[in-house]
C-alpha cells in the first residue's frame, strides 16, 4: 500500500498509544493475536507499509509483557517512548510523545493512532494520508456516518502546541485547531476494541475469522 513514487507524499511520524491498562477487555489489546502476529505487530508492519519515516509506540514504564512483545517483533528500543504517568490517561501519552525529544527532523506530520484499532483497511487509512496531503496545514480525521474518528493527522505546528497545552483530552485540544475531515466507507472506523466481543466483531471485520490468542 505504498504510495507511488509519482504522487505527492507526507513525510510523517507515527504515534501508537500503547500504555493503557485494558481493564475492560482483561488483557492487553496490543498483544492479542492478530493474523500470524500481535495487534501491536499488525499496526507497526501496517503503518511502515503506509510509507511512515519514523514509528513510535507510547508505553507504560514497567510493562514487562509489552516490553517483550516488542523486543520479539524487533520493535527498536530507540522508537519506544516511556508515559511515566499513565494512569492520567490517553492524553498523558500524547503529550509524553510531543515531549520526546529523538523526532526525526524532517517530519512535517504526526499521526496519532489508537492501539484497539487493527481492524482498519489500509485503504482506509492511505486516503486519510492522501487527503491530508492535500490540507498540509489542518489537522485531518476521518469521518464515517457524520462522526470524527481516529486516527488523527497532525502538522508541525499543531503537534508542536500539544507538549504545553492545558486541554484536559485530545477532544478538547482538537476543538482549538483548524480541521477537515474525510468522509471514508469503514465500519472499522466506528469500532474500538474494548471488551472480547468487540475483539471478535474486529476480527470479522478484517476477515480472520475467531482467534484463540
Amino acid at each position: 500500500m505504498a504510495p507511488l513514487a509519482s504522487e505527492p507524499v507526507l513525510s510523517f511520524g507515527v504515534i501508537i498509544l500503547a500504555a493503557g491498562q485494558s481493564r475492560r477487555m482483561g488483557r492487553p489489546k496490543l498483544l492479542l493475536s492478530w493474523g500470524e502476529t500481535s495487534v501491536l505487530g499488525h499496526l507497526v508492519a501496517q503503518w511502515r507499509s503506509l510509507g511512515a519515516k519514523q514509528i513510535t509506540a507510547v508505553c507504560a514504564p514497567a510493562d514487562e509483557a509489552m516490553k517483550t512483545e516488542m523486543d520479539r517483533i524487533g520493535f527498536a528500543v530507540q522508537q519506544r517512548i516511556i508515559n511515566p504517568a499513565p494512569g492520567r490517561g490517553m492524553f498523558s501519552s500524547i503529550q509524553s510523545a510531543a515531549l520526546w525529544p529523538e523526532w526525526s527532523q524532517d517530519l512535517t506530520h504526526w499521526v496519532i493512532v489508537l492501539g484497539d484499532q487493527p481492524q482498519l483497511r489500509s485503504e482506509t487509512l492511505q486516503a486519510l494520508i492522501r487527503f491530508s496531503v492535500t490540507r498540509p496545514l489542518k489537522v485531518c480525521q476521518p469521518r464515517y456516518a457524520g462522526h470524527r474518528q481516529h486516527p488523527v493527522v497532525l502538522p508541525r505546528q499543531v503537534f508542536a502546541r500539544l507538549a504545553l497545552s492545558t486541554a484536559a483530552d485530545l477532544n478538547e485540544f482538537l476543538g482549538s485547531c483548524e480541521g477537515d475531515y474525510c468522509d471514508l466507507d469503514d465500519p472499522g472506523l466506528d469500532l474500538d476494541i474494548d471488551r472480547p466481543e468487540d475483539y471478535q466483531k474486529a476480527l470479522g471485520l478484517a476477515g480472520l475469522g475467531d482467534s484463540k490468542g
